[in-house]
């Protein structure tokens, strides 16, 4: 019996999908709920788990090329664990004992060098040295030691089945064909070289890529966006990270960082400016009153943005455990595509990487984001001297048809006032 892997449905609105790495090839045997394929969304990647024990008889999508939902990517082999079993046939084979003869000649020659005047005798050193390591080649059966020399395999990249670790022909045939579609997946993985024009690489965007580019390219066209600065003294909340940050990594088994910062302090921004959570919905403006935080992350295939529900409800421990579980999961593509979705409000911060200022892109359908930045020692006027503060630039784009000019500046003081005097974010002052 065979099976059909097809690519499973993902998501409602998510209707083509690109091949990731094939974790097994043509010829490997697999275990029930095993994984088989790697596939890659614009959002998410999934894993595809063998349905029953088997071998994978044929994949018909390669790595990097792109298949529909539904579609047959590759077939699964019932029974195909047990094909060994034709190894019987070949016990007919095993009373030639292999191994000996490499010993023999040597002991011949030296007692009495005519015996190897026979023509049939002569070839057998050069086959003992061609097998210098005697377990593997003692193990080989004849027949299964010319396929070898036809594929140009080695004892050690053929997986023995057969009696006493034997390695058979079909051993041979099965390495050979998997050996075949690993130079198939690699050719497909690699990039096209262009000659002309010296030097350049054409290689397919992921579907992922893609996605964040048409985006990016809709939030532009469609808002009309606008970015207004300002900027933050850091001491205080440095102040409080280093006083209480033993403590807190004790309690909580996870370190106090700034982003907790900035997520309540923009919580308590939104309540003031409650345009800034909201969105255009055709000719209707949408208010929300529940706060959830989109955190932008770098993570193994691209920018992504992992949202924390009802960030307003969850303490400072909460909101770093949630931000550093959904970049431990993000770089190793394991976050959901529920996490993705939604959101009422994004934070970028471009500062982990070094930037000191920019101006972020909305993530439709919102109408605001944060960017923070490098946080860098200036110089700044304090009650009359110069003194050095440790200050961050912080940027807030934001959808003009919705969100006038004060109302965005007044937003921003906000962030700035919470973050410059933390206490204000557990008063609520």
């Amino acid at each position: 019996m065979t099976v059909e892997l097809k690519v499973p449905s993902v998501g409602e609105s998510i209707t083509e999908v690109q091949i990731g790495e094939w974790l097994k090839g043509v010829g490997d045997a697999v275990r029930r709920d095993e994984t088989i394929v790697m596939i890659e969304t614009d959002k998410v990647t999934v894993e595809l788990p063998a349905p029953m024990d088997g071998v994978i008889a044929e994949v018909r999508v390669k790595q990097g090329q792109t298949a529909s939902v539904g579609d047959v990517i590759g077939i699964l082999q019932d029974g195909a664990l047990t094909s060994p079993s034709p190894a019987p046939s070949k016990p007919s084979e095993a009373p030639k004992p292999e191994a000996p003869k490499p010993e023999r000649p040597p002991a011949s020659v030296t007692h009495a060098p005519a015996v190897t005047q026979p023509a049939a005798a002569a070839p057998q050193p050069p086959a003992a040295k061609h097998s210098e390591p005697p377990p593997s080649l003692a193990r080989v059966m004849p027949s299964a030691r010319r396929a070898m020399a036809q594929e140009g395999l080695s004892p050690d990249q053929v997986t023995a089945t057969g009696p006493g670790g034997r390695v058979l022909k079909e051993d041979v045939m099965r390495a050979a064909q998997r050996s075949a579609q690993v130079t198939l997946h690699a050719a497909a993985a690699a990039p096209e070289r262009v000659e002309a024009g010296g030097g350049e690489e054409i290689v397919p965007m992921t579907l992922m890529r893609r996605r964040i580019a048409e985006r990016l390219v809709e939030s532009q066209q469609s808002a009309a966006l606008l970015t207004t600065f300002n900027e933050v003294d850091m001491s205080e909340v440095m102040a409080l990270r280093k006083e209480h940050q033993a403590q807190f990594t004790e309690r909580h088994g996870v370190k106090l960082g700034f982003m907790s910062f900035f997520v309540k302090a923009a919580i308590e921004a939104l309540k003031l400016i409650p345009a800034v959570n909201a969105e255009i919905r055709g000719t209707d403006i949408v208010y929300k009153s529940f706060y959830d935080i989109g955190v932008a992350v770098g993570g193994g295939r691209g920018l992504v943005v992992p949202v924390i529900r009802g960030a307003d409800r969850k303490s400072f421990a909460e909101v770093e455990k949630s931000i550093a579980d959904f970049g431990e999961r993000a770089r190793s593509n394991k976050l959901t595509l529920d996490e993705l979705q939604g959101g009422t409000f994004t934070i970028s911060n471009g500062g982990i990487y070094g930037s000191l200022m920019s101006t972020p892109i909305v993530n439709p359908p919102q109408s605001g984001i944060l960017g923070l930045h490098a946080i860098s020692d200036r110089p700044v006027a304090r009650a009359g001297q110069v003194v050095i503060r440790p200050m961050m630039y912080i940027a807030l784009t934001y959808d003009h048809r919705l969100i006038d000019g004060r109302e965005a500046v007044t937003f921003l003081k906000r962030i700035k006032e919470c973050v410059e005097a933390p206490t204000r974010i557990l008063l609520e002052t």
